[in-house]
């Protein structure tokens, strides 16, 4: 991993009315890492990628990635990520092809690129065979492969993964992670939110979050050791009945 930051967060913080969804987080990012956010659904994981991937304003706070001011130059930022969401964000009734030409134009990749992208793509994730199918039609687990393999044609520096894994087996989960994995070697830096505590230990440096706040942050190793903790289950666990303990749920 190379000390090069490619995000950079100070403060950031959204609100919806007088409700606080992302509490004064500030985070530092490099490239080639596996960043995770760590944490239950509520906890403000996916409002704080929304916000890092240009798509939501932050209310206070500020941030840059890949060099670029999320409130200033959003449009930038959206055109150097790849962005995966939560639910599945394909068109249903297109082809697997139809929507990797479609997803191209969208990112303005050349056609001659293309084409050539194409073909990796359906052939790294091994959805050759799907090609001419129609995406409503596959597995979960290859429509999970189509989502990340089009959040990756335009050739990103960084990767954004909202619960990329959930609802599809334990087989396919540990395959997505491998591919995660080439990802950071390759030089790209990735972002992932989950609530599975077990892929928490496949990140170089966790975040864990509640009720909106960064309550820790380094990696899983170091954070166990710090808290006495045998797994990131128990250190979960820990962190946030401390948290209720001390009134801050």
């Amino acid at each position: 991993m190379t000390e090069a930051p490619v995000v950079l967060a100070k403060d950031l913080t959204r609100k919806f009315g007088d409700f606080i969804a992302v509490n004064r987080v500030s985070l530092t990012v490099y490239r080639g890492e596996i960043f995770g956010f760590l944490g239950a659904n509520g906890a403000g994981k996916t409002t704080l990628i929304r916000m890092l991937c240009g798509l939501l304003e932050p209310t206070e706070g500020e941030a840059q990635v890949a060099g670029y001011d999320v409130r200033r130059e959003s449009e930038r930022v959206k055109f150097n990520i790849g962005y995966m969401s939560q639910r599945f964000s394909l068109y249903e009734d297109l082809t697997v092809e139809e929507n990797i030409d479609l997803f191209g134009g969208l990112y303005r990749v050349p056609p001659s690129v293309l084409k050539e992208r194409k073909q990796e793509l359906l052939r790294t994730y091994r959805l050759e065979k799907f090609a001419k199918t129609m995406t409503r039609d596959l597995p979960l687990g290859f429509k999970q492969r189509l989502a990340l393999g089009t959040a990756l044609l335009h050739d990103p520096p960084i990767v954004f993964l909202d619960e990329p894994t959930s609802g599809v087996d334990p087989k396919f989960r540990r395959a997505f992670w491998d591919r995660i994995h080439e990802l950071a070697r390759s030089g790209k830096t990735v972002f992932v939110t989950t609530h599975f505590m077990d892929e928490a230990e496949y990140c170089h440096r966790v975040s864990i979050m509640h009720a909106g706040k960064l309550i820790a942050l380094d990696s899983p190793s170091t954070l166990k050791a710090q808290y006495g903790a045998p797994t990131m289950q128990v250190l979960f666990i820990q962190l946030i009945e401390q948290q209720i303990k001390e009134g801050r749920a």
